[in-house]
């Protein structure tokens, strides 16, 4: 293999391209751009600002990666986009860089697929193995963890938290914060359950999906208040390290409650 630029393409002088990079028709590359080795723009990408897309990422046509935010605060600040590597991105989608009111970047972890005009806003953290189906949006601020699913024209409000392998349904407004492990659906999401299918492709025992189970019976139950039940399931499933992750992410809430399970 070596770099291929097609003749079409337009690349500032100044950005920078590793090896075995290629360039397809009528993309254009702007002056800050870093694209590491094996990156691959099919045609008609175009990447602005101060965006690195990692080794092995591939982009599809049409896609707008790192133009300023869609955020009216924002006044030309020096943010960036850091993109990791080997992520598919897909036609139409866009992603923008970070602003002077979040962390200044917007960051995607590594082996993520967004699919067709999914949307990354400013100051978005996204995990790792991270996949959004058509059309998923994430408002600014959003943070997802490993190996959640966020399905098809599922819409995440800003500053919301999103755990690890959870799984959002599709044409699902989030308002509140999911937990990891999380089942969440519906036009104004609720807590369904817990990812039964996602653990078990996941590799998670059965052992460790009870204690989940239980748990999960637990903190979402109506004995005492919210903080009292995170409490009690500490005490209980303190030697379960995927409990804990649930608890940690319960008691690190800021903006939004958790999500949760209707009620009967």
């Amino acid at each position: 293999m070596s770099t291929s630029i097609h003749p079409t393409a337009i690349i500032d002088p100044h950005a920078q391209l590793g090896v075995d990079v290629k360039v397809g028709p009528y993309s254009v590359i702007g002056p800050h751009v870093i694209l590491h080795d094996r990156v691959e723009l099919k045609s008609h990408v175009v990447v602005d600002g101060r965006t690195t897309i990692g080794e092995g990422s591939m982009v599809y046509p049409f896609a707008s990666v790192g133009h300023a935010p869609q955020d009216l605060k924002y006044h030309g600040e020096l943010s960036e986009l850091i993109i990791g590597k080997f992520n598919t991105i897909r036609e139409h989608a866009t992603l923008n860089p970070g602003t002077e009111t979040g962390a200044m970047k917007t960051v995607v972890g590594d082996h993520c697929l967004l699919m067709m005009s999914t949307h990354v806003a400013h100051d978005c953290v996204v995990g790792n193995h991270v996949i959004m189906a058509n059309n998923a949006t994430l408002g600014g601020h959003v943070v997802v963890g490993d190996h959640v699913l966020i399905g098809g024209l599922a819409a995440v409000h800003q500053f919301v938290r999103i755990g690890s392998f959870a799984v959002i349904g599709g044409m699902s407004g989030v308002e509140s914060d999911v937990i990891p492990y999380g089942r969440v659906k519906g036009e104004r999401a609720f807590l369904a359950g817990l990812n039964l299918i996602g653990l078990e492709r996941n590799g998670f025992d059965k052992d460790q999906i009870k204690n989940l189970q239980r748990a999960f019976h637990d903190l979402f139950g109506e004995d005492g208040t919210m903080e009292q039940r995170i409490e009690t399931v500490a005490n209980d499933f303190a030697s379960s390290q995927a409990v804990m992750q649930i608890i940690d992410f319960a008691r690190n809430k800021n903006k939004f409650p958790l999500c949760a399970p209707p009620r009967k």
